[in-house]
């Protein structure tokens, strides 16, 4: 689970297993966890997160985009998602 960001409280990062699914990053907080999609920035999917954590949350990704994309593809190549 390489990790691409931290960002306060919150972890940036993807599995390593899952180069077959569109470029996201899984974001975690203690016990919450969120998936975001990266093009375009939406949530796929949440669990345990606050609707203003999430805003915030979309916040980072959508700030971070291109160096998380970046992130993706360096690590799964540009043909990965």
């Amino acid at each position: 689970m390489p990790t691409v960001l931290r960002s306060g409280p919150y972890r940036l990062y993807f599995y390593s297993h899952e180069p077959n699914e569109p470029p996201h990053v899984h974001v975690d907080r203690d016990e919450a966890s969120a998936k975001f999609w990266l093009g375009p920035v939406q949530l796929a999917a949440n669990f345990g997160f606050r609707a203003h954590e999430l805003r915030e949350i979309q916040s980072i990704v959508l700030e971070n985009r291109l160096r998380l994309l970046e992130a993706w593809n360096g690590f799964f190549g540009s043909s990965g998602g």
